[in-house]
């Protein structure tokens, strides 16, 4: 008797691993990798319903950074494994926010809901550590002149940010050299790496701003396949 009181007091004196998953988010987007060194990944969607998560479609393949994963700012705690920093093209681990999005074109995909602003060749993502405006998107003008030191063009000469979404990496405010701009974006290819955002065929960029919805509060899982294994009980992923 004196042994199963015990057992039960350590189990219960035991931590609880919260998930970092809100419980008002309905909607996932769920990005596993090979391990932290991977640069090729799997994209799945999922919807909460009944309480458990139900796959949306087909997986899409996706690239990573260049140096594949490391633990970001987000909304959950760093475990073991590398850690980002700016500058390293390693794309964030974790669970983020899902923001509004950019692109080229005057109006968004049909069907896009999430907050959405075309951008000009004056727009800029500040990934300068020692400016106030770091990791944040400003457009350059009489209010906002250039302070800062480097800094990505918003509107390029190629395709890969015809459309974007922001990740809510290291956000919520800036830690300066943590990591900055953040995207989902359009791929070079599926076999080419980004500097540490997550890519993926233009197509399929497409659909995924036609399925997110704001009120779902969406949330991005990128996760090492012997994280997602280890982590999935807790956080209650699908």
């Amino acid at each position: 008797m004196w042994l199963r009181s015990l057992l039960i007091w350590i189990f219960l004196a035991l931590p609880v691993m919260a998930s970092p998953i809100p419980q008002d988010s309905t909607q996932m987007l769920l990005v596993t990798s090979g391990d932290w060194r991977s640069t090729i990944a799997a994209l799945q969607r999922y919807e909460r319903k009944g309480g458990g998560w139900q796959p949306v479609g087909e997986s899409w393949p996706v690239t990573l950074g260049k140096g594949g994963l490391g633990w970001g700012e987000g909304l959950a705690p760093v475990a073991e494994g590398p850690r980002k920093q700016e500058g390293d093209g390693r794309a964030p681990a974790g669970v983020y926010r899902i923001g509004e999005s950019y692109g080229y074109s005057p109006r968004p995909p049909v069907g896009t809901q999430v907050a959405y602003r075309p951008v000009s060749s004056q727009d800029r993502c500040v990934d300068d550590v020692k400016a106030p405006q770091y990791n944040q998107i400003v457009t350059v003008g009489p209010s906002q002149p250039v302070t800062w030191s480097s800094a990505e063009q918003m509107r390029r000469d190629d395709e890969l940010y015809r459309w974007v979404i922001v990740v809510g990496h290291n956000s919520n405010p800036p830690i300066p050299g943590k990591g900055s701009c953040i995207f989902l974006h359009v791929w070079a290819g599926p076999t080419s790496p980004t500097a540490g955002c997550t890519a993926m065929a233009k197509n399929n960029l497409e659909q995924l701003l036609g399925w997110l919805r704001p009120e779902s509060r969406p949330v991005l899982v990128q996760l090492p396949e012997s994280s997602y294994r280890s982590l999935r009980p807790g956080w209650g992923l699908p």
